[in-house]
């Protein structure tokens, strides 16, 4: 018999994850593309939430949470709300509601704005993450653990 890697502070994990609104309605799911999630817990990309809710997981083991806003994605922040130039936009991507346009970051890096919305030169864009302010359901499957 062999002993499971458990999952602690430090581990390389290999996970397929769903990720669901309260509603039920699915928002991300790794199983799309069959391609597992690869993280390391305590590397700061996770909420300590999020890390805490796979503590102590091993192998094959299939767990369900909720989380709050506060504790996924955070809380909307008006400050990441800006209102741009429409001739900002060109007419290969004009400026529409809903969209989702990638915008180039000082560093060189991209950062995802949604347009919500567009009232004659206003345009109104949100770089909140989608998902902020949404409870959220994650349904977590463990492939692989490396202590």
């Amino acid at each position: 018999m062999t002993d499971k890697a458990v999952i602690g502070n430090s581990s390389e994990v290999v996970l397929h994850f769903d990720l669901k609104l309260e509603d039920g309605s699915a928002a991300d799911s790794t199983r799309v593309h069959n391609k597992p999630a690869k993280l390391t817990i305590g590397d700061g990309s996770l909420t300590p939430s999020f890390e805490a809710c796979l503590l102590g997981l091993c192998v094959g083991d299939k767990k369900s949470f909720t989380l709050p806003p506060e504790d996924a994605f955070g809380m909307p922040n008006p400050d990441n709300i800006h209102h741009m130039d429409r001739t900002k936009f060109s007419a290969d991507s004009p400026a529409e509601p809903g969209m989702i346009i990638a915008f180039a970051q000082p560093g060189g890096g991209e950062i995802p704005g949604i347009v919500r919305e567009v009232v004659g030169d206003s345009v109104t864009v949100d770089f909140n993450h989608p998902l902020a302010g949404q409870t959220v359901v994650f349904d977590v499957e463990i492939l692989e653990v490396k202590s």
